[in-house]
């Protein structure tokens, strides 16, 4: 079908319509081939018509020229439940040199899905009237499948959101650049963002956007938080959501879990660029031992073209939770002091073993050893090893974090700070030089820590630190390995701090190579002092520090046994019995420096 133009009034319309169609499956697409050339040839666009609705639907749209060939349009329909018919209208206005045409019509997967004689197997869900047989993935899940709403009764209206009528039970996060926007029909700017929300298929529908145009700038970044949810027991817990990212300038959209309120979590899921003119469903699967909320979070791209989309967003097998998550504080190492302690007759000066009421010293905590029976005094330490395998930091803590999440008018997520990372989850844009697999699985799946330099400026610096540690012994050393790599790749340092002064215990700096590299410092003996690693921010964010595997070796102080010592061991002056093979090696083994007397 081609125009024929026959007068040359200003302003005329042709317009082509379809036969009437009852309804559609929720996966129907249509597509066309279409032709549209000439110096002014003008624009056309196809537009959907459904029963008892005032306003037409936009659903496709040429504006100019697109040379001297036939080009595919693909439409996505999705479940439309009422009678609709299209309509292909093309407008002149006066002076129309050029072709249009359309040919090669095409419907597919529009049908409902065909009634089955049964529907056995656990993950099978058997549609009331239709009898159909489908996935059990889809039910509660906003789209009507079975075409007779039956996999959408009885669902718990607080475990999903279409945005219809506002946000539900989801929140804006603050602390973010800037906040996702409901709107119905096409987003402001053309050539990006959804024509129509997902739920109704119709501009009728309402979704939520990100606007990436001014004053919005390149990485900005809007959050959207969820509910809260209990921990998902023996089942798991599963998130369904649509989004459209549609747009030359499309930069990412993301979604995390966290356990702790004043963090972003870890990275379950991740999109990146331009996904075409269409809505697509995700489905995350979620476990948790501690109660979690879901971030989902999209980051503006280099231009105006770059709109994402995101509606229908439900829940499957999820509990809500009640209470609050808990902020991060100096001490987690995922054991919190219970509420009340036992009865004791400890002084402020000692600790009280949270078991028996035992009162040990002060020094005696955090020391790398367990001196009260159920290893309470070691609870809010540092861990002698670290892999970072459960999502866990050991007792590490950032500092300078916590000074900022107190005051929410700074922005956390631009700050150049350590964080959890590993290869699954890596941006394309990171694979050059942030480690693919960590040191201890060697696998894309293991975790590692990492100071991210696509966040920050050159010069800033990301602290880790660990609680103060009451006292080491003498042959103390901390080993840990070490991933360096990219061509503007800054520093990493480990610092020793106590009340007085802070000292460099070890440093390197620039690229060494895409491999993990050993490193062990020496401590030695040291009372009430903190181990710190120091990232710089280099040139540019090619290049982020990592590290993985750190252990504290042989740290915990010396015993005074009751034994006298041995022919093959020395005498300390006090009491401590070491090797003979530790005299005079200008190391204090002795702990008051007795075995590097002159006069032995």
């Amino acid at each position: 079908m081609f125009i024929l133009k026959t007068s040359n009034s200003i302003s005329q319309i042709a317009q082509l319509r379809s036969p009437k169609f009852r309804q559609t499956g929720s996966n129907c697409t249509l597509s066309f081939w279409y032709y549209n050339y000439g110096e002014s040839v003008g624009a056309a666009e196809l537009q959907l018509l459904v029963d008892g609705l005032k306003q037409p639907t936009v659903l496709w749209r040429t504006y100019y020229s697109e040379g001297n060939q036939w080009l595919k349009a693909v439409i996505q329909l999705g479940r439309l439940p009422h009678a609709f018919q299209f309509s292909l209208d093309k407008i002149s206005l006066g002076i129309y040199e050029g072709i249009s045409a359309i040919d090669d019509i095409r419907f597919e997967n529009c049908a409902l899905p065909p009634p089955a004689l049964s529907c056995e197997g656990p993950n099978r869900f058997w549609c009331r009237d239709t009898k159909a047989c489908i996935d059990s993935l889809l039910v509660c899940d906003l789209v009507d499948d079975c075409g007779d709403g039956s996999d959408e009764d009885n669902c718990d209206p607080d475990l999903q959101c279409n945005f219809e009528n506002g946000l539900c039970n989801w929140e804006q996060d603050v602390q973010d650049d800037f906040d996702w926007i409901r709107i119905r029909g096409p987003t402001p700017t053309v050539n990006t963002g959804p024509l129509k929300d997902h739920t109704t298929g119709t501009a009728r529908g309402c979704y939520l956007y990100l606007e990436s145009s001014e004053p919005h700038q390149f990485r900005d970044q809007a959050v959207l938080l969820s509910p809260l949810f209990s921990p998902s027991g023996n089942g798991t817990c599963v998130f369904r959501f649509h989004y459209h990212m549609f747009g030359k300038e499309v930069y990412r959209l993301s979604v995390f879990q966290r356990t702790v309120s004043n963090t972003k979590g870890w990275l379950l899921w991740y999109k990146f660029g331009n996904q075409e003119n269409r809505w697509i469903r995700q489905t995350l699967f979620i476990r948790s031992s501690k109660p979690f909320q879901i971030l989902v979070e999209g980051t503006v791209g280099d231009g105006f073209t770059g709109d994402i989309g995101l509606d229908d967003v439900s829940f499957l097998g999820c509990t809500l939770y009640n209470g609050n998550l808990p902020t991060i504080s100096t001490t987690t190492s995922g054991t919190s002091a219970p509420a009340t302690l036992p009865m004791n007759n400890c002084t402020e000066k000692e600790f009280v073993c949270w078991a028996s009421g035992h009162c040990i010293q002060m020094i005696q905590k955090c020391d790398f050893r367990p001196d009260c029976s159920d290893k309470s005094d070691e609870s809010a330490c540092v861990m002698e090893v670290c892999d970072f395998e459960d999502k866990d930091l050991c007792g590490w803590h950032q500092p300078a974090l916590e000074q900022i999440s107190e005051d929410y008018s700074i922005h956390i997520t631009k700050t150049f700070k350590w964080q959890l990372g590993r290869g699954a989850n890596l941006y394309p844009e990171q694979e050059g030089h942030c480690p693919l697999t960590d040191h201890t699985t060697s696998t894309e799946e293991g975790w590692y820590l990492f100071a991210d330099s696509s966040n920050g400026e050159f010069g800033h610096t990301a602290d880790i630190a660990t609680p103060v540690i009451s006292l080491t012994g003498p042959r103390c050393k901390i080993i840990f390995w070490n991933y360096m790599n990219g061509s503007t790749i800054g520093s990493l340092e480990v610092l020793y701090k106590n009340s007085k002064k802070t000292s460099k215990l070890w440093a390197q700096s620039g690229s060494q190579g895409p491999q993990w590299n050993r490193a062990e410092v020496f401590l030695g003996i040291h009372s009430n002092f903190q181990v710190i690693f120091r990232a710089k921010h280099g040139v540019s964010y090619m290049g982020d520090v990592a590290v993985d595997d750190i252990t504290f070796e042989d740290c915990s102080p010396l015993l005074i046994s009751d034994k006298p010592c041995t022919s093959e061991e020395f005498m300390c002056a006090n009491k401590y019995c070491i090797p003979k093979n530790n005299l005079c090696d200008f190391v204090n083994d002795c702990e008051d420096n007795s075995d590097e007397s002159p006069s032995i």
